[in-house]
């Protein structure tokens, strides 16, 4: 156990499992006492049971926060459990893929309310009680598909921009409050769901990870120790910042990942990838 964040509160939703829960757990073990959530109440109470046995502090509150008053709810138990509340993670996310085509309105309504309308409303009720405690830091969870977009995911590539500019003008309002927002953006991160898939096809490792100037796709630790920094004083000089964790994925030119990847099919098939 660590002391960075010792005596503080955190909130992380969507944290029952993928860089929530990585990041929750690196809170806790840095002495935060934490905040879980999920929909899964199981898995929310896993992490708790987890956290605790390893010496750390948590409790699990149930929130779908795709509804504005259970994101309400969720803020008052962390503050009525806790006291106070200093670090609020905006994690959660659902939403179905597809084009503008196939996505219907209810589609881009509920993908709405699970990020950009879930982080504003959370960070409505969680300001006055960060104030209160003399500043805090909000840490919004993006993508790299905040910056490049991908195919067939018309929701998620959109929500995720507007998230980065919403981190950006919350900055700009609570600063002076001492209040910090960023954004964090990782690239391919090996979460629960991509372990088997990945265990089980070890040449679509490789190529995922050609196009990385590192040679490989993130972990879930690494994520959360960047959610750490954020969190923590260690980065008490940075807000409005979007820090992308992708490996080098948007250091380079299309054409120059488009490389690696051809030799790559070269060395594997014997044949031209453009033939």
């Amino acid at each position: 156990m660590g002391n960075r964040m010792e005596g503080k509160v955190a909130i992380v939703t969507g944290s029952t499992s993928g860089i929530g829960r990585a990041s929750a757990e690196r809170l806790a073990e840095e002495g935060a006492k934490v905040v879980i959530n999920g929909r899964r109440r199981e898995l929310g109470q896993e992490v708790v049971e987890g956290i605790r046995s390893a010496g750390g502090e948590a409790s699990y509150c149930y929130a779908d926060v795709s509804e504005a008053d259970q994101v309400r709810d969720l803020v008052r138990f962390a503050v009525d459990t806790y006291g106070r509340l200093d670090v609020l993670m905006s994690n959660a996310y659902s939403g179905r893929g597809g084009s503008v085509v196939d996505l219907r309105e209810e589609d881009w309504d509920y993908a709405f309310a699970m990020t950009v309308k879930a982080t504003a409303i959370a960070a409505q009720v969680a300001i006055p009680e960060m104030i209160k405690a003399g500043g805090g830091s909000i840490i919004i969870t993006s993508s790299v598909q905040g910056y490049l977009a991908g195919p067939d995911n018309a929701t998620y590539n959109a929500l995720k921009a507007a998230l980065i500019n919403l981190a950006r003008q919350m900055a700009i309002d609570y600063g002076r409050d001492n209040i910090r927002v960023n954004a964090l953006c990782p690239g391919r991160i090996v979460t629960e769901g991509k372990i088997e898939m990945l265990n089980a096809t070890p040449a679509e490792v490789r190529r995922q990870g050609l196009v990385y100037l590192l040679g490989r796709p993130g972990s879930m630790r690494e994520a959360a120790n960047c959610a750490l920094f954020l969190a923590s004083d260690e980065s008490s000089f940075v807000t409005g910042h979007a820090l992308v964790v992708d490996g080098g994925l948007t250091a380079q030119l299309q054409d120059a990942a488009g490389r690696y990847v051809d030799a790559w099919w070269m060395e594997r098939f014997d044949a031209d990838p453009s033939l």
